[in-house]
């Protein structure tokens, strides 16, 4: 038996076209679905629920959603029933561990400093921090978590692992008020739910030490904005931000001109080769599905 595919770009159609059993078939946003797509079981869409959603009812055969993004929370709980939702779970942990890397390593070495003081052409030499010896509180144990340690680990950082329930070597939620107080770097990895929306309040950042980091490659409802410029404004705290609340971030929002933080727009995943790796995972999933078994990233509840 064939299962059809909805694909929404060349890329998809090069990568399933090998696939066993697998028959994919492209469309495009804005038109109408192929007449052959009644048949298709899964879909992999292109942009996010509210745009792709429309589609669902000419779709009556819809067993599956790949989606080749980590995130979910705009699918969860808006889906017909009988329909898994599949996450690309496994393709972005790599590079979005690199931003990590990169915002910390920029921040302790003062790189910005040295990048004016060459604008303006002075020899500024100063002595800057070290990733050497931080202690680095990651909230957040699934793929992404774990290619963060072990990247912070050769650094001589020592990494802490926090997850929503404990198991060996992860620390559970519950546990952070205890361990908020002896990190220097606080990264945020987690998904946003019900449980993760604005969990970094303002008692979690009143818990982190004076001068501590906080890295925010989640979501950004999973921190108050507020309670965070005000520790921002304060010089109390330092943030390095690739997600916002709101996002985008309006040209007039006050965390622009924040003192001590790094900003990038949501691009921690934005590399080569992304949509390669997105697919990799992708295919791997519909194989799954194909031979009759339930995809590994399979969303149950809100994840």
């Amino acid at each position: 038996m064939t299962i059809t595919v909805l694909v929404p770009d060349d890329d998809g159609m090069v990568a399933l076209s090998g696939v066993s059993r697998v028959r994919p078939l492209r469309y495009r946003m804005g038109e109408p679905l192929p007449e052959q797509a009644r048949e298709a079981e899964v879909l992999i869409p292109s942009g996010g629920a509210a745009a792709v959603r429309p589609m669902l009812v000419g779709l009556p055969r819809l067993r599956l959603i790949q989606l080749l993004s980590a995130g979910a929370e705009d699918w969860v709980g808006t889906l017909p029933g009988g329909v898994l939702l599949s996450t690309c779970r496994g393709a972005h942990g790599g590079s979005t561990a690199e931003w990590v890397l990169a915002v910390l390593l920029s921040m302790y070495r003062e790189l910005e400093a040295f990048t004016e003081a060459r604008r303006a052409a002075e020899w500024a030499p100063r002595v800057g921090e070290t990733l050497q010896g931080k202690r680095v509180l990651v909230v957040g144990a699934g793929d992404v978590g774990t290619q963060v340690r072990r990247r912070l680990e050769p650094f001589d950082a020592w990494v802490t692992m926090v997850g929503l329930s404990a198991r060996p070597g992860v620390h559970e939620v519950a546990e952070l008020p205890s361990l908020l107080p002896d990190s220097d770097v606080v990264v945020l990895l987690v998904p946003l739910t019900s449980r993760t929306r604005a969990m970094v309040d303002a008692s979690f950042l009143a818990a982190m030490p004076d001068g501590a980091v906080l890295v925010n490659a989640s979501r950004g409802p999973v921190v108050d904005t507020e309670a965070l410029l005000a520790e921002l404004v304060s010089g109390r705290l330092r943030a390095a931000l690739d997600v916002t609340d709101p996002e985008p971030l309006p040209a007039e929002h006050p965390l622009w001109s924040a003192p001590g933080v790094v900003l990038t727009p949501h691009v921690a995943g934005s590399v080569c080769g992304a949509r390669r790796r997105s697919y990799r995972v992708a295919v791997a999933e519909i194989e799954r599905y194909v031979q009759g078994e339930l995809p590994r990233n399979l969303v149950h509840g809100e994840y």
